[in-house]
């Protein structure tokens, strides 16, 4: 019998195991690879068996086992699944929190609705419960029919180094993946984590050897977490320009910066009805009932006589200096997480995901940037290159089969056709 280090560890690599889906060689033959690091390859050959990727590159040097079912793909653009680097999976129903909403049958019920939109791993930065972890800890066996899930547990809190630590250890002893902090004033309306108190939280994990991922709004705190050891930028610098010296930080270290654009525009969008509300691809990840919501006159009335409208209102102006911020990141070198904090209300997980993607490019990415933001280097920025976000021999067969090419419209991450997870169709 293994021991409970040898299943963790199993867990952390991804592993097969005996109690994994059994296999099946699949090859799919003639589409264009979009591979995740950047690389392209126009008349590509894919090959699965079972949950793995076990061959991919041009068709002219990559063998097709006898016995593999051939998929023709040809005109069709394959990149590998897309993984947000800060989601959520929540207590949320339609378009309000609801503690007793933490249940099994509601997070899974999320992770499938990340998974048609094409998201096939999420890091849930927060307020994660025994039901998260539950599920998190299922994926050993394999058998996949959601988008695949890593924890951080409960954002760790405290107002003196003590007792942040005594919460930190606490969260670790469940076994999340990483921890979280938040270093932030809510514009002035809370109090913010005393830097005793998030220093020991970094001091704790690092020695558990756990990351810590910490929300910021300002670069004066990215800044300071930063030198302080933190290992992930969970939310965009929206106050003032980066500058060189945080990017020379953000580079010497190698720390990873999650821009989450479309979690600005949801404190500000819904004081009239947003232009996507009657699209289809919006349409299928929701329920009636929301679109009815969303497009209610007295609710928008509501918002904007209500106390957050001013709040929205500088969220609106920060995501200005988020999208600089992003392009100036990028030019610099720094290594950029997909993200878009989704799972809370009216932040939709799946459609919001393409949205980052629009927004990112909007911002000056190219569609080649931010697709490798979304696979190769948000499964890197969390400890999972090779393992996830490339179609690469050795890695998960998590893998998007689109009918166009988001090279010439990132828009077209909208054409799936088919989902894969560990080496199986969703919905077959």
């Amino acid at each position: 019998m293994r021991s409970a280090a040898a299943v963790f560890t199993c867990l952390a690599l991804l592993c097969s195991t005996a109690e994994s889906v059994s296999a099946q060689v699949t090859a799919f033959v003639g589409g264009r690879l979009i591979d995740g690091t950047g690389r392209v390859i126009e008349n590509g050959t894919l090959v699965i068996d079972g949950t793995r990727i076990v061959a991919a590159g041009p068709a002219a040097t990559t063998t097709v086992p006898a016995a593999a079912t051939r998929v023709d793909v040809t005109g069709k653009t394959l990149l590998p699944g897309l993984i947000n680097a800060h989601g959520h999976v929540a207590a949320t129903t339609g378009l309000r929190s609801d503690p007793a909403a933490y249940t099994r049958d509601n997070l899974t019920r999320q992770l499938r609705t990340y998974a048609q939109y094409g998201i096939t791993t999420v890091f849930s930065l927060g307020d994660d419960q025994a039901a998260g972890f539950d599920l998190r800890n299922e994926q050993s066996s394999g058998a996949v029919d959601r988008a695949r899930l890593f924890v951080a547990g409960a954002v760790i809190t405290g107002d003196t180094a003590d007792a942040a630590r005594a919460n930190a250890i606490k969260v670790a002893e469940m076994k999340p993946d990483l921890l979280k902090i938040r270093v932030d004033d809510n514009l002035g309306t809370t109090r913010k984590m005393p830097e005793p108190a998030w220093r020991a939280v970094i001091d704790e994990a690092h020695r558990r050897n756990l990351k810590v991922a910490v929300h910021i709004y300002s670069l004066a705190d990215a800044r300071a977490t930063l030198a302080g050891g933190a290992d992930f930028i969970a939310h965009s610098v929206r106050d003032v320009p980066v500058d060189e010296g945080f990017i020379a930080a953000m580079k010497g270290r190698d720390v990873c910066y999650s821009p989450t654009l479309t979690r600005e525009i949801s404190t500000f969008i819904y004081d009239a009805t947003p232009s996507w509300v009657d699209d289809p691809f919006f349409v299928k990840g929701v329920t009636p009932e929301i679109i009815a919501q969303l497009k209610d006159p007295k609710r928008q009335e509501q918002i904007r006589n209500g106390a957050g409208w001013k709040a929205g209102q500088q969220y609106k102006a920060g995501l200005e200096v988020a999208k600089r911020n992003l392009k100036r990141l990028v030019d610099g070198g720094v290594r950029i997480a997909f993200g878009t904090d989704t799972g809370p209300p009216a932040r939709f997980q799946g459609f919001f995901e393409h949205l980052e993607l629009e927004m990112m490019v909007e911002a000056g990415l190219t569609p080649m940037q931010a697709l490798v933001s979304a696979t190769g280097d948000a499964a890197r920025c969390h400890q999972r290159a090779g393992q996830l976000g490339t179609l690469a021999t050795g890695a998960a067969a998590d893998l998007l089969i689109l009918g166009a090419n988001p090279l010439d419209n990132i828009r077209h991450t909208r054409s799936i056709e088919q989902v894969w997870i560990n080496g199986r169709k969703i919905g077959s």
